[in-house]
Parts: C-alpha cells; sequence; structure tokens
C-alpha cells in the first residue's frame, strides 16, 4: 500500500486483541483470554447449508477438504510482555499468551502468520493436528503488511531437524484475483484456543483496504471480505476456496463486542506470494511509497469545489515534502484565512487504471507496484487533466521511522 487515506470513516477503526470497545472496530483476531461460557463455542458451529456452495469448478465436500488441509494449519502461541505498573513484589515483567492460527508455508519448516499474532516475540511455539509441538523462531515480521514468518526447529532427539521437515505439508496458494463476491470460502483456525474449527460462509467484498497494525496511517490493499464466522484466535489461519486452496488470511473483524458479527477480512493470498519470499530472503519487505494522504472525491466536495459533480476520482490532501508525490509536481489542498478548504489536485488514473476512489490508488500500486518502479498518475487540476510521473520510493520500517523522527511518516 502507497497511500493514506483521509476518510472521516477510517475514525472509528482501530486494532486491538482480546479488547472490548464500546463502538464497531475493526479488531484483530488474536486470542488472549479464557473460554468463559459453552455459547463462545456455539459460535463456531460448523454451517452446514450447502446451498450457498454452487460453483462451476465442482467444489469438493467439506469433510474432504478439511482432511486435505488439517496437516498445514496449525496453532500458534506466543507470550508478550504485558504493559502498566510494575510490580514490587515481581520485578520480572508479566507475559500475556496469545493463541493464533498459521499455516505451512514450505517444506523447508517456514510457517506464515500475523505480524500481530507474534506481537514482538521472538519465539513461539507451533502446534499440530496430531499434538505434536515445537518451537519456532520469528525471522521476519512486517506490520505493514501484517505478516510474520517463523522457522520450525525440531528440539526432540528422536526426530531430527531433516525428518521434521520431510513431514510438513505445505498449504497450496490459490490465486486471489479470480475470486468474485458470493464464491463460496471456509475458513480453518483455532478460534477461542478452540483447535482444528472450521466455518463456511461466502466473499462478502473484494478490494477493501485495510488499517495496519503498524498504525501508521497506512493500509493494507485487497482485503477480501467475508461472512465467514472468524473470532479471536483465527488470525493468521486461511480462507480456502472450494477445491482447498488458500485464497486469504484471515486477519481481523468489524466488531463491537470482539467477536464476529457478520464481517470479517482476509489477506489476499496474492499478497502473501508476493511479500512472505523477500521476508524468507531479506528479513524485510520494501513496501511501495507514493507519500500522500487522500480521500474519496464525492459530490459533495465536487460541487463545494465548484468542479464537475460527475468526476471520480481520489483527491490529494497532503504530500510528504520531497517525497514521490511532490517530485512529481502534485498539489495538495490548502485552507484559506478563514478555514475554507481548496482541494488539491485529482486523481483519476495511476498508469493509465481508472481511479474511481482512494481505495483504487491503495490496491493498485500495492498489487501492481514495487519500490523502485515508474508510475504515472494522470489528475484533474483547474478544468484540465495532466500526467505527471514519478518513481516509487520504499517505505521505512515502522521501528526506522520512529527513531529517525519520532513517528512514522505518511
Amino acid at each position: 500500500m502507497n497511500t493514506c487515506h483521509h476518510n472521516p470513516m477510517r475514525k472509528r477503526f482501530a486494532f486491538a486483541t482480546a479488547v472490548v470497545f464500546a463502538i464497531a472496530i475493526i479488531t484483530t483476531i488474536a486470542f488472549n483470554g479464557v473460554l468463559q461460557s459453552t455459547t463462545l463455542a456455539q459460535q463456531q458451529r460448523i454451517n452446514t447449508n450447502t446451498s450457498s456452495f454452487q460453483s462451476t469448478s465442482n467444489p469438493l465436500p467439506l469433510k474432504t477438504i478439511f482432511k486435505q488441509v488439517e496437516n498445514s494449519v496449525v496453532q500458534i502461541t506466543s507470550k508478550i510482555p504485558t504493559t502498566g505498573v510494575p510490580n514490587p513484589q515481581n520485578p520480572q515483567s508479566p507475559n500475556a499468551t496469545t493463541l493464533g492460527s498459521g499455516f505451512v508455508y514450505d517444506k523447508r519448516g517456514h510457517i506464515v502468520t500475523n505480524d500481530h499474532v507474534v506481537g514482538g516475540a521472538k519465539i513461539v511455539d507451533v502446534t499440530f493436528v496430531d499434538g505434536n509441538r515445537y518451537a519456532a523462531i520469528v525471522i521476519a515480521s512486517d506490520p505493514y503488511s501484517d505478516l510474520a514468518v517463523l522457522q520450525l526447529l525440531s528440539q526432540n532427539v528422536s526426530q531430527p531437524q531433516k525428518q521434521l521437515l520431510s513431514s510438513l505439508k505445505p498449504l497450496a496458494l490459490g490465486n486471489s484475483s479470480n475470486i468474485d463476491v458470493g464464491d463460496a470460502v471456509i475458513a480453518i483456525g483455532n478460534p477461542f484456543g478452540l483447535s482444528d474449527t472450521m466455518t463456511t460462509g461466502i466473499v462478502s467484498a473484494i478490494g477493501r483496504s485495510l488499517p495496519d497494525a503498524a498504525s501508521g496511517g497506512f493500509f493494507i490493499p485487497n482485503i477480501i471480505q467475508t461472512d465467514a464466522p472468524i473470532n479471536p484466535g483465527n488470525s493468521g489461519g486461511p480462507l480456502l476456496d472450494t477445491q482447498g486452496k488458500m485464497i486469504g488470511m484471515n486477519t481481523a473483524i468489524l466488531s463491537g463486542t470482539n467477536t464476529f458479527s457478520g464481517i470479517g477480512f482476509a489477506i489476499p493470498s496474492n499478497a502473501i506470494t508476493k511479500i512472505v519470499p523477500t521476508l524468507i530472503e531479506k528479513g524485510y519487505y520494501p513496501h511501495p511509497y507514493l507519500g500522500l494522504r487522500d480521500g474519496t472525491l464525492t459530490s459533495d466536495l465536487a460541487e463545494d469545489a465548484g468542479i464537475p459533480v460527475n468526476l471520480k476520482g481520489a483527491y490529494v490532501d497532503s504530500l510528504t515534502k520531497n517525497g514521490p508525490a511532490d517530485k512529481a509536481g502534485i498539489h495538495g489542498s490548502t485552507r484559506d484565512q478563514y478555514s475554507k478548504k481548496h482541494l488539491g489536485d485529482i486523481i483519476i488514473a495511476a498508469d493509465r487504471h481508472n481511479i474511481t476512489t482512494s481505495d483504487d490508488l491503495v490496491n493498485y500500486i500495492g498489487q501492481h507496484k514495487s519500490a523502485g518502479d515508474n508510475i504515472t498518475l494522470t489528475v484533474y487540476r483547474n478544468g484540465h487533466t495532466i500526467d505527471l510521473k514519478t518513481t516509487l520510493a520504499a517505505r521505512l520500517s515502522p521501528l526506522l521511522s520512529f527513531l529517525t523522527t519520532g513517528s512514522v511518516p505518511p
């Protein structure tokens, strides 16, 4: 993802782990609590209504899919330091145990999960469906995409590392670009610590953008929205198509109770395919960076600005000084002495691909561009369209950005 949205609807979205808010929020879905009542378990019952599983690709039976992937889905347990007032009686920092899910990425012992599941831990426990548990080192994490890569370690003398790796069954990754709204999907994970749980639903929307866990104002692009029940503990687990291929990683829910309310979000498999190999090779991923804050142009904003009300695009709110957008000559919005806002450039296309919302710009760059790539932005300015060219930079890592500037840049 490349830009920071300036959208009032986004203000109510925030990341949290096992925290209950009074208003609807987007919350990541790692689990660090205990099961308190059977009603929570009832929320995980499998939907056996197969009427929604109408597909031209001959969907596999649900039980076949489960057997096909059960050895590829794991439970991840990590201990995360808690914050608070130090206890003089116990000077050691207390740790909170967080449960999440993950999947076998390859036969070299790599496990992939959400960054917020490992939460800064260096070593975590990985448990397979047969109950075997292994330690794993967190070798790379990326808050901007909410992805983390683990390396399994065999600590059992009776099962050397080579034997462990040969027994792994990587999960098959599908092409998330091929999914459509209405497609049937299956979620598998460990909600509330209830291991090996399968739920079903449909793709309820595509092309969403989701606030990243780095809290830097950036967004994860091309998010899949689903109504398949997912809850705390499902984070990092797969969202599958009806052939048993992974088309997304369950990551967050929109909820006012920290439990499923009918809207869940998954990172698309194509993002995993693009980012994870670089995380394994380099330990980090250089996200493309444009250096602007934008928002969707509405008819009200257009009318107030005196531009055609039928014009569609993303208006530029502000720029990062000397960033790629600034170097391209893009104009941001301004305010006069009466605090009246005057819109900047309206981005209507990127490399000739139409931009109608701010999400479109985020999704296009996230899916098709890398740091160092050139991009041509077509903007509407003073009644004319102008093509402006620039080169996308690499976004600073959250830690490096904070150390150098005290905050994450837009």
